[in-house]
């Protein structure tokens, strides 16, 4: 596992963590990993725009499949 140090967090913000640890009945620490891990998560909207934008990066191949694999048994 992995940790990590924050430095100059914003006041407000650590005593809303604080206070919304508080109301689910567990530390600071353990509501701190649960709000990294559900702001790190993409949702499938995400993963396919990023997917499109690695598709629009690539150019077509206009080699067919099979010269390629003819090409490589002659080697």
């Amino acid at each position: 596992m992995a940790s990590m140090l924050i430095r100059n967090l914003d006041e407000k913000v650590a005593t809303r963590l604080r206070l919304r640890a508080r109301l689910r009945g567990v530390s600071v620490e353990e509501e701190a990993r649960r709000v990294l891990t559900e702001g790190t998560r993409m949702g499938r909207e995400e993963i396919a725009e990023i997917a499109r934008a690695i598709r629009a990066r690539q150019r077509p191949h206009r080699t067919r499949a099979e010269d390629l694999i003819r090409e490589d048994r002659e080697r």
